[in-house]
């Protein structure tokens, strides 16, 4: 999931809005913290489940402004946190329904993380450095003018 944020850090800008979607432990601040690194982000990008929102300065340029949206109760809340939209890159999980209507173009990334019968259950015995991350599969949904033209 690192690796993938690293890759996206290289296509997105000022102004981009990233959501994140999946379940509890799915990646979403793994994804987050490998799009830190790659932009030079300052200070460690922590689980959201600390702060609601994290502006990281980059020395990409844009901030990194990382946004946990699980604990707000209602969108108008989010604007109550007074985010510079335009300026930063602005990731935020459990976005969906929450960030509609902020910008005319989305990154939208949903981690589906393996469950129940169909995870990789690691032998009791191995290394725990030797046991393979779980799979994941990733959605990523481009949406409105600014991925137009963009290959993702």
């Amino acid at each position: 999931m690192a690796e993938l944020g690293a890759r996206l850090a290289a296509v997105l800008r000022a102004g981009d809005l990233v959501v994140l979607t999946g379940p509890l432990g799915a990646g979403k601040t793994t994804m987050t913290r490998g799009l830190g690194a790659a932009l030079g982000a300052r200070g460690q990008v922590s689980s959201p489940t600390f702060v609601l929102a994290r502006t990281h300065p980059t020395t990409a340029g844009p901030d990194l402004v990382h946004v946990d949206a699980y604990r707000l109760s209602d969108p108008l809340e989010l604007d109550d946190l007074d985010l510079d939209w335009d300026a930063a890159i602005v990731v935020v999980e459990w976005g969906r329904g929450f960030v509609d209507g902020i910008s005319d173009s989305v990154l939208d990334v949903e981690i589906i993380r393996a469950t129940g019968a169909d995870s990789v259950a690691p032998d009791e015995d191995a290394d725990p450095d030797d046991v393979p991350d779980e799979p994941r599969r990733v959605v990523v949904t481009a949406t409105g003018p600014r991925w137009a033209d963009t290959t993702l």
